[in-house]
């Protein structure tokens, strides 16, 4: 009698690079914490003020500086403002001004790499001492400059009028708006910053792109008649998207903070419109009188940019397999 035949053996199909780095997040509990912790204070920062009793410019000098209370779960300002309405608000641009200006540098450094990258040669040398140079100006300097020549162009003004004309047309978005004091200066915030974070991205994508363009893919996209354009936006850049997703998570804390020393040293968001960084400015001179002024605002922003740097750490191991611990 014969040996009976083994049963087959059913091989799983194994997860995807996506599906796979994916996991790793879900087991990466700073990771999930950080995401979890930044999307309810998402919610709480665009929802939570309308929720509330009092409006962030409401001014009260009768009630002016009172210390945390059930009226007031993180007291009053030297104005008798809400305290907590202000930090929920001042959250809503600290984020914004972390996620659009982070978008601006994302844009400009992906460009500027994928071009110096596919390009080489002189071009490319020239691209990169521009990036040098950049580099060797002080940060702060370079941000300064930008917002004082931006902020007093005569375009400013128009620009200014038209966007609030614009969104009082919207009523949900019209009151954020006005909540926030959003006004042409943030766009130049917006632009000042961008303009100096785009450089590490680009030396970033520029590295990926010199290791993948001469791939056999790339190879087999030239053979068939592929241009630039197509190459660099439909091969190079979905293959260096890990990298830029990675970057842009650690990206948008470095921005916040800088947006909070801007706005500390008078050169950012200007009252009465409140972010994290004002209120922390406001708070640091009224520490030995009020310090719930400057307590509740700061612990807010240094959660919220632990929270991004755990999120950007578990991102890069999605992205980078080499980085799993």
């Amino acid at each position: 009698m014969s040996d009976p035949l083994p049963e087959p053996v059913v091989v799983a199909p194994s997860d995807s690079p996506l599906r796979a780095g994916l996991k790793r997040l879900t087991q990466d509990p700073l990771a999930i914490t950080g995401l979890v912790f930044l999307v309810l204070l998402t919610l709480l920062c665009v929802f939570g003020p309308a929720f509330s009793h009092y409006s962030p410019s409401q001014q009260n000098l009768d009630n002016a500086r009172r210390a945390p209370s059930k009226e007031h779960w993180m007291g009053t300002d030297s104005l008798g403002r809400d305290v907590a309405t202000r930090v929920l608000v001042g959250g809503r641009v600290s984020l914004l001004v972390g996620v659009v200006a982070t978008g601006v540098a994302v844009t400009i450094g992906v460009l500027y790499g994928l071009v110096a990258g596919l390009v080489a040669g002189r071009t490319d040398a020239f691209m990169m001492r521009v990036v040098d140079i950049l580099y060797a100006f002080p940060f702060m300097n370079f941000v300064i400059l930008l917002t004082a020549v931006l902020s007093k162009h005569p375009a400013l003004k128009a620009l200014d009028d038209n966007m609030r004309a614009g969104l009082s047309k919207i009523p949900w978005l019209g009151k954020v708006s006005d909540d926030i004091g959003f006004n042409a200066s943030f766009l130049v915030l917006f632009g000042a910053i961008g303009a100096v974070e785009w450089l590490t991205m680009s030396r970033v994508v520029r590295g990926q792109v010199l290791s993948l363009k001469n791939q056999e893919f790339v190879t087999a996209a030239r053979s068939y008649g592929a241009g630039t354009g197509r190459i660099l936006f439909q091969h190079l850049l979905p293959n260096v998207m890990g990298v830029v997703v990675v970057y842009a998570s650690l990206t948008v804390p470095g921005v916040m903070l800088l947006e909070g020393t801007l706005s500390f040293l008078g050169l950012g968001i200007q009252p009465p419109a409140a972010s994290w960084g004002v209120l922390i400015s406001d708070g640091s001179q009224q520490i030995d009188t009020a310090w719930w002024l400057l307590i509740f605002p700061g612990a807010f922003f240094s959660a919220t940019l632990l929270a991004l740097n755990f999120l950007g750490d578990g991102l890069r191991d999605v992205f980078d397999p080499k980085s799993v611990r």
